[in-house]
């Protein structure tokens, strides 16, 4: 039997009125799972701001807690100081810190221009309020210079103040035990959070891949090519795969897992419940 460990939820605020009314049942359905909070992402630059701000005040105060992503690349400290007045008066006590990428066309990288920097600044803006969220990358950020290097910028983040982290998705999950394995060297023991990536729809999932940095392995990546169009088996074998690597990191320890959910009831609640979560 797995053992029990807290879950988490992923949104990223809709463009239209469907898509913002389609989340509503999508929050109402997966709140029944009795997630320890839903996260909501901010584009780059702050370009979904308003609707990331919608949404949050669509989910705030209704059970479940939200945490607003906040990223900090080509922003300034003004417009996020605001922000982060504005979630304390409404009683929101979690960010993910994020470095964020740069709006395309725009040139500097802000007042603040790493993650870091954004850590340190809520910090000094806001004392603990705020529980802090950073970005974990198993398998290494893909613009970072090195593993070690990566390493040691995550760790410079716990240092600036963050609590714990999510990391990108992941299907290894030996990556996830050594990049633990490593922070703990640096004497850096907070709770990382594995990114579960449902995997339904093969084109989508190598696209976020490329587009992240995140490794699919070789014989995941053939098992879908192998299975063409056959959504149905896909989804039955992506199912599968998921379920073993939740349960792997559960029995080496993982303190939780965060569902990237891509606004979807299924197969996030199917996950949660095999898995004994729910």
């Amino acid at each position: 039997m797995t053992k029990r460990v807290p879950i988490s939820f992923e949104f990223f605020p809709p463009k239209t009125d469907a898509g913002a009314e389609k989340l509503r049942a999508v929050h109402q359905d997966l709140q029944q799972l009795n997630p320890e909070f839903f996260s909501i992402t901010y584009g780059a630059g702050g370009s979904t701001r308003e609707r990331t701000l919608a949404a949050i005040s669509d989910f705030n105060g209704k059970g479940t807690p939200v945490a607003p992503h906040l990223s900090c690349i080509g922003d300034d400290k003004a417009r996020i100081a605001e922000l982060l007045d504005l979630y304390k008066s409404q009683g929101i006590d979690r960010i993910v810190a994020l470095r964020g990428d740069l709006p395309s066309g725009q040139v500097g990288l802000g007042e603040l221009p790493y993650a870091q920097d954004l850590v340190r600044f809520i910090r000094e803006h806001s004392g603990d309020h705020f529980k802090i969220e950073v970005a974990a990358y198993p398998e290494m950020h893909p613009q970072a210079e090195s593993f070690d290097l990566d390493i040691q910028r995550f760790a410079e983040k716990v240092h600036a103040g963050a609590n714990s982290a999510i990391t990108q998705f992941f299907f290894n999950p030996d990556a996830y035990f050594y990049f633990i394995e490593r922070i703990a060297k640096l004497g850096v023991h907070i709770p990382v959070a594995p990114g579960i990536m449902p995997i339904t729809n093969a084109s989508n999932l190598i696209r976020f891949a490329d587009g992240t940095g995140a490794e699919i392995p070789r014989w995941i990546r053939k098992q879908l090519q192998a299975y063409g169009d056959d959504s149905k088996s896909i989804q039955a074998f992506g199912h599968e795969v998921v379920v073993k690597l939740c349960e792997r990191l559960i029995a080496g320890g993982a303190p939780s897992l965060h569902f990237y959910t891509m606004n979807h009831i299924q197969p996030n609640r199917q996950l949660v419940t095999d898995l004994g979560l729910a």
